[in-house]
């Protein structure tokens, strides 16, 4: 039983840095091992929203064919946004299993794939519709103030990374005597903080599971 593993950044920097192959590659070890499957390659994509080709998913595709092995991906969630993916994957007929949609299958794909489809038509033409209908009333597209509405929209943006960042800090303060707990018990790597914090039912900040980055996160936010 094996399995060739596909894993998607969206920019070269998060690429260089491994910032969310972490936990992409966390998920799809434990989809593996829960379904006994051995990872025999790994496929990393670097991949805006603008890109069409995947020539790491061919890869990935073409080694699994070849080894007649599974794809397994971490985040189909994601990734069923990007028609270029769902298309290749459709077209593969290759087996696969998704770490975050584990019930997916072909049919999933293919519903997915024409949601998507007619999602991003249906955008354009919102679009083209209102520039249209505005143009009639006399509006004057563009922006009429040059910089001024943007220097206001970047202070509001501060603002709310503001919020969001003392919204994550009060949480973290929250934990805090979780985590200790769970230190005192015995639990002190990442990982086994993040296994002793699921088994109590703790949900992460974020919802869901725990897994170590987030446990990382919330101890750098407390200092410890």
């Amino acid at each position: 039983m094996k399995a060739v593993a596909y894993y998607r950044v969206s920019t070269a920097a998060q690429g260089r840095s491994g910032l969310g192959l972490e936990a992409q590659r966390m998920a799809v070890a434990e989809v593996c091992k829960a379904r006994g499957l051995e990872i025999i390659a790994e496929f990393t994509e670097v991949e805006s929203g603008k890109r069409a080709d995947r020539p790491e998913l061919t890869e990935a595709l073409r080694r699994a064919k070849l080894a007649g092995a599974t794809l397994v991906v971490a985040k189909l969630d994601r990734l069923s946004r990007s028609v270029a993916f769902l298309s290749t994957l459709q077209d593969s007929g290759a087996k696969f299993i998704a770490a975050d949609m584990p019930e997916a299958n072909e049919l999933t794909v293919h519903i997915l794939a024409a949601v998507a489809q007619a999602e991003r038509k249906a955008i354009s033409t919102r679009t083209r519709e209102a520039l249209k209908a505005a143009k009639a009333r006399g509006v004057k597209l563009g922006n009429p103030n040059g910089a001024a509405p943007l220097r206001k929209a970047a202070k509001g943006n501060v603002a709310a990374v503001d919020a969001v960042k003392a919204g994550a800090a009060s949480r973290a303060r929250e934990l805090a005597a979780e985590i200790e707990a769970v230190r005192a018990a015995g639990a002190q790597s990442l990982r086994e903080i993040a296994q002793a914090l699921n088994e109590r039912h703790i949900e992460a900040p974020r919802g869901g599971s725990w897994h170590p980055s987030g446990v990382k996160r919330v101890l750098e936010r407390l200092g410890a």
